[in-house]
C-alpha cells in the first residue's frame, strides 16, 4: 500500500489528451500542487513521472494511439515501470483480455474486462464507498457506461468491489478504475496516484 502519510514532491503527471475528462484530471492534479501535461504526441511523454488514461471510447482512442505512434511508446514506458492509471476506457486500454473481443490495446495489465458492463448511458450511477487503500472516508464513485474486471492474474491486487464486481485494482505500477474520480471534487484517488509516481521516482 502506498503511504498516504508521505506526500510526493512536485510531480509532472501526463494526461492522455484524446478523449474523456482531460481537463478534469488536469484540474485535480494541479489542485494537488503538481504539474499536469497534456499528452498527444511522443514528445509529451518524455519526462512525465506518470500517465493518466481518461475515459472515452477505447477503440477510437487506440486507433489514434496507433496512428501517432503513441501506442508503442506508452507501452514501452509502462513496461519500463512508468506508473499509469486507467479510468473507465483507460482500464480497457490496459487490459490483457477484453471479453468477446479479439483485439487488445496496451495489453499490459493482467486483467480481463467486460466493456459497458453496467449498460448504456442511462444506466450510469454514483455511489459513496470507503476504499481502505485510498482513504478511510467515503469517496464518491461515478460510473458512466463503465466496464468492470471479470478476471485477474496472480499479481493483480483487487482494491474495491461494488455489488461483487471488481471496479478497482492494482498491479505493480498500474492502477485501473471502472469509475471517474475526476468527475467528483474528491482528490484522494489523484493524491494516491501522485504518491505512486513519487515512490517510483525516488
Amino acid at each position: 500500500m502506498i503511504s498516504m502519510q508521505k506526500e510526493a514532491g512536485k510531480m509532472k503527471i501526463g494526461v492522455l489528451s484524446i478523449q474523456g475528462g482531460v481537463v478534469e484530471h488536469i484540474h485535480h492534479i494541479e489542485a494537488l500542487g503538481h504539474e499536469a501535461v497534456k499528452v498527444n504526441n511522443g514528445q509529451h511523454i518524455d519526462g512525465v513521472h506518470g500517465l493518466i488514461l481518461p475515459g472515452g471510447e477505447s477503440t477510437a482512442i487506440s486507433k489514434i494511439l496507433k496512428d501517432t505512434g503513441l501506442l508503442s511508446l506508452i507501452t514501452d514506458r509502462i513496461k519500463g515501470g512508468m506508473p499509469v492509471w486507467g479510468t473507465c476506457a483507460g482500464m480497457i486500454l490496459l487490459a490483457r483480455e477484453i471479453e468477446n473481443e479479439a483485439n487488445t490495446h496496451f495489453a499490459v495489465m493482467d486483467i480481463k474486462v467486460r466493456r459497458n458492463a453496467y449498460g448504456s448511458q442511462v444506466d450510469s450511477f454514483s455511489s459513496d464507498e470507503v476504499i481502505e487503500e485510498i482513504s478511510d472516508k467515503p469517496i464518491p464513485l461515478v460510473f458512466i457506461r463503465a466496464p468492470y474486471i471479470t478476471g485477474t492474474g496472480k499479481d493483480v491486487r483487487v482494491i474495491h468491489k461494488v455489488g461483487g464486481n471488481i471496479v478497482a485494482a492494482i498491479q505493480e505500477n498500474m492502477l485501473a478504475t471502472s469509475f471517474h474520480p475526476e468527475l467528483t471534487e474528491n482528490l484522494e484517488f489523484h493524491r494516491y496516484f501522485v504518491n505512486m509516481c513519487g515512490s517510483v521516482s525516488e
